[in-house]
């Protein structure tokens, strides 16, 4: 036993109510503070963030490059007879499911008639499209091949 009888190191706060505990229940109703008090932030989706990551900017115009050169497909030198050789093998027709950069013009080659068209955000190319970008086509070959047509309709899925 020692020696020192001060109040401070005997005492149990709050011994006759319970502790800090029990004296904090009877002033607050401890149940609805439970429950009102935040949790904490809500658990991320990880599936939105990997589809954002895959979808940037940079990686749509680098997915711009996928493209191969209109003379290896022969159906296409043949759709566009006015066309020499070294025109048709200039043309950088974009791979089936190439992403199109929101806001930029293309062409579909299998579709003329319907003339150069703005992309809106999410579309992609499709396997029946022979699709060119206006940037990567020179101006005079987007001229020949669009028939001096410069106004792009937005495109509507």
């Amino acid at each position: 036993m020692s020696d020192d009888h001060s109040p401070g190191d005997g005492r149990k706060p709050y011994s006759d109510r319970g502790g800090p505990e029990g004296r904090h229940a009877e002033t607050h109703d401890v149940e609805r503070e439970r429950q009102t008090n935040p949790t904490g932030p809500e658990p991320q989706d990880e599936t939105f963030d990997e589809d954002l990551a895959r979808e940037t900017p940079d990686s749509i115009r680098q997915a711009q490059f996928d493209s191969m050169s209109g003379s290896d497909d022969k159906d296409l030198v043949n759709a566009l007879p006015e066309l020499n050789q070294a025109d048709v093998s200039q043309l950088s027709v974009l791979v089936a499911g190439t992403p199109l950069e929101q806001g930029s013009v293309y062409l579909d080659l299998n579709d003329r008639r319907r003339g150069p068209f703005k992309a809106i955000g999410g579309q992609e190319v499709s396997g029946g499209e022979k699709i060119i970008a206006k940037k990567t086509t020179s101006y005079e070959l987007w001229n020949r091949v669009t028939g001096d047509d410069d106004t792009a309709e937005i495109e509507r899925p």
